[in-house]
């Protein structure tokens, strides 16, 4: 594990067991399935400690062996998980995923009501922790998941901001665990409004800001306060905005996508770790379309997300500067 006592970089969120069918078909006819690791934050959180950043997670987990496994896992991909809890009352959630041989979107079923993480409160906010970070990620299911995660995610949001410390969003929408949109929209735009960097993809930018383009959405969030805004265009790559100008990075060729659960999470990756590294935004653009590329080739959620090693090989092969 890295030395965690000055951290690059901290996520909160609930890591999640994850079972991948071997075989397409419903899920209710699946008999066999591959176990792996699954969670946006978590993802993100294991993509930087593979690019060498040091990275701390704030989560709970049950104490039962999803949640064995799952600390294991942190501690194997080097994320420090001093801040990670043992809940004694409440399970570790999980999620079973299928198999799709066309490169279409799994079917996703979750079993997360009443999880550990879910019970995370304001209680929970490692506050001196964080304040010895550089930047901190949120994403917008964490506050989904109760009102206790919701009033922690904010607390942390708030307080780096006050501190100056780098915040980065990406509302990673699911709204059927929101009582109601007009609760959703309203909170994720005033995380948004808490961050530097805001991450939607097009359609969830246009639903939370009412705007159709991508340079509408971004416009929205340069005026809310954010100070970079990349909004996901899929395939065709991303949009990029600030108060420098704006432009688009296109996306990467792919010739057999084999899992599309984690792409946006791998852009993330190659975003948050440019920009903290001290590339232009356009280049840490660049780096996210090419990590989210790999991704999307991978079965798990995490199995495509590089080191130091293999995103020097990406880069180079693939986009070296023309």
């Amino acid at each position: 594990m890295k030395n965690p006592s000055v951290l690059d970089v901290v996520t909160v969120g609930e890591a999640m067991a994850l079972f991948m069918a071997r075989q397409p078909g419903a899920l209710s006819q699946v008999h066999d399935f591959s176990r792996a690791t699954a969670g946006a934050e978590l993802n993100v959180a294991v993509g930087l400690s593979r690019l060498g950043l040091r990275v701390g997670y704030v989560s709970r987990v049950g104490a039962d062996s999803f949640g064995e496994h799952l600390l294991e896992f942190m501690d194997a991909q080097g994320i420090d998980r001093s801040h990670v809890r043992i809940d004694l009352e409440h399970p570790t959630g999980f999620m079973l995923k299928s198999l799709e041989l066309d490169g279409s979107d799994p079917r996703i079923e979750y079993f997360r009501s009443n999880s550990a993480a879910s019970h995370l409160c304001a209680a929970d906010h490692p506050e001196a922790y964080c304040a010895a970070s550089r930047h901190l990620h949120l994403t917008g299911i964490s506050p989904a998941l109760s009102g206790g995660v919701k009033e922690l995610v904010t607390e942390m949001a708030i307080q780096a901001r006050h501190e100056k410390r780098s915040v980065s969003f990406d509302p990673n929408l699911r709204p059927r665990l929101w009582a109601s949109q007009k609760e959703m929209i309203a909170c994720m735009n005033h995380l948004a409004a808490c961050s530097d960097l805001v991450l939607p993809g097009l359609v969830e930018g246009q639903l939370l800001t009412g705007e159709k383009t991508a340079q509408g959405i971004a416009d929205f969030y340069l005026t809310q306060g954010a100070s970079q805004v990349v909004v996901k265009l899929g395939a065709d790559g991303a949009y990029i905005a600030s108060r420098d100008g704006c432009a688009t990075v296109p996306g990467l060729p792919v010739e057999k996508i084999v899992d599309t659960v984690g792409a946006g999470d791998g852009f993330a990756v190659g975003v948050i770790s440019g920009l903290l590294e001290g590339l232009s935004l356009h280049e840490a653009a660049r780096r996210g379309n090419a990590i989210g590329a790999r991704v999307v080739q991978f079965p798990g959620d995490c199995d495509g997300l590089p080191d130091q090693a293999q995103l020097a090989e990406v880069m180079g092969s693939v986009l070296a500067p023309v």
